[in-house]
């Protein structure tokens, strides 16, 4: 009998299951518009993985499709034919080889070995060598080498270089430029800041829960809102009982600090029903909710989608009072002009402040998704403008600095209306530095360790 035969046959290694995992989710995030963290949390619950292998999957993931873009022009010195005659199956496994070789404390013949045995299992036998040759190319050098080698050089083209060396494609690199006023070290930081995994931050909403609770549970208080706390070394926050229940959520501080505002923003009158005009998934509803409760008040939350007004009811649940989820359109008002004492807009938009959290989301969007929005945005706003009452406020929020997401928008509106003024609210967030020139607010990862999130508050005259 020939020792080729199945039985003297050397058994195939079994592919590391956490590599396995991390790969069969980029593939879900990369080939179905899958949103990294709903697509990984599910994996993680539905394998069972916690503690160092749950923070090993994390890692693997949002740190691949975070540097997607410059490991891309670093495998594209390395393979032979351009990448995009590659496989994707077989683009995504290069590279998270080549994010545990350049960002990673990982060995690397380990990281090697172990991309090629999961490129048996995965892709196939006949590939596992292209995989073994193009990640021993990418090892010897180190990330600054591999950036110097494929980056266009400082002086010469600064945001080609920044796009590679910092991981964001160019048009957002000058986009955030404009937004800073700066191309200089600001930049540097902010696009530093924006690499970094976001801290899990903790609300403390008002009646249900305190800060106390939430520290007694492991967290720390957080920097700026009266709210929030940070759990700290991360971990799964639905083991705290306040979380479980709903009287508490998670929520980014920068989130937490716009509702804020508008909720201390002074007001002559009624001041019983608020509206938030955007509300899915529900975390500043739900913050609103518990505050305008505590002053005998409802509110009303409206989402378009209903899949997502579940979500805002589900995160009102534990909030006591009369509370409305209206599933509807928010430029399209079912109730009369200005039934609201305050109203929240929080419009949806590129996301591009929340790059941190959503790493795959910088690779998906593009300047003409920007464009696109600025009509809807347009709208609601003036939609929130008519629905409150004069002498009450409105807060325009988006989660972006793009110029033309945040103060262009409110300009362009008030422009057509001769019944709202935009007020100065950085004097609603005391003890919160570096908000900008006024009279809005724009916080910054890198300045405030919050997603970029942009306020203007207008009062209806």
């Amino acid at each position: 009998m020939s020792d080729r035969s199945p039985r003297n046959r050397a058994p195939q290694r079994r592919p590391d299951k956490v590599r396995q995992l991390a790969y069969k989710v980029i593939r879900q995030v990369t080939s179905e518009d899958g949103y990294a963290n709903l697509v990984l949390n599910k994996a993680l619950r539905d394998q069972r993985l916690g503690g160092r292998d749950a923070a090993f999957a994390t890692e693997l993931v949002h740190g691949t499709l975070r540097w997607q873009g410059t490991y891309d022009a670093i495998l594209a010195r390395s393979v032979s034919r351009p990448l995009a005659e590659l496989d994707p199956e077989l683009l995504d496994l290069l590279r998270l080889g080549a994010h545990q070789l350049l960002n990673m404390r990982v060995d690397s013949y380990a990281a090697v070995n172990e991309m090629v045995t999961l490129a048996r299992a995965e892709i196939g036998q006949s590939r596992s060598g292209l995989v073994n040759a193009v990640l021993r190319k990418v090892s010897q050098r180190s990330l600054d080498q591999w950036i110097a080698a494929v980056a266009p050089a400082l002086d010469d083209d600064l945001f080609g270089h920044l796009a590679i060396a910092k991981a964001h494609p160019r048009w957002i690199v000058e986009t955030f430029a404009d937004a800073l006023g700066t191309d200089g070290d600001e930049l540097d930081e902010l696009l530093d800041a924006d690499n970094d995994p976001p801290r899990v931050t903790l609300v403390a909403r008002p009646g249900l829960a305190d800060l106390d609770e939430l520290v007694e549970a492991g967290a720390t208080r957080g920097r700026w809102s009266p709210y929030a706390a940070v759990l700290q070394g991360g971990g799964d926050p639905g083991r705290i009982s306040a979380i479980s229940s709903g009287r508490a959520g998670v929520q980014d501080e920068g989130s937490q600090l716009v509702a804020v505002a508008l909720a201390s923003a002074p007001l002559e009158g009624s001041d019983a029903k608020w509206l938030d005009l955007c509300a899915g998934p529900g975390g500043k509803s739900a913050l609103l909710a518990a505050i305008v409760s505590q002053r005998d008040g409802v509110l009303t939350a409206v989402e378009p989608q209903p899949h997502r007004a579940e979500l805002v009811r589900s995160n009102l649940r534990a909030v006591p009072g009369d509370h409305q989820v209206l599933v509807g359109d928010g430029t399209k008002p079912t109730w009369p002009e200005g039934s609201f004492d305050r109203v929240l807009a929080d419009v949806p938009c590129s996301g591009l402040g929340a790059l941190r959290r959503r790493p795959e989301a910088r690779w998906r969007r593009t300047p003409e998704d920007v464009e696109e929005l600025r009509p809807l945005q347009e709208q609601l706003l003036d939609s929130a403008i008519t629905s409150v009452r004069p002498g009450g406020v409105v807060a325009y929020v988006t989660c972006t600095p793009h110029p033309r997401e945040a103060g262009s928008v409110v300009d362009a509106v008030l422009a057509r209306r001769s019944d709202a003024m935009l007020e100065d609210a950085r004097s609603l967030l005391p003890g919160v530095p570096g908000l900008g020139k006024g009279p809005d607010i724009q916080l910054w990862p890198h300045l405030h360790g919050t997603d970029a999130m942009y306020l203007a508050l207008i009062r209806r005259t």
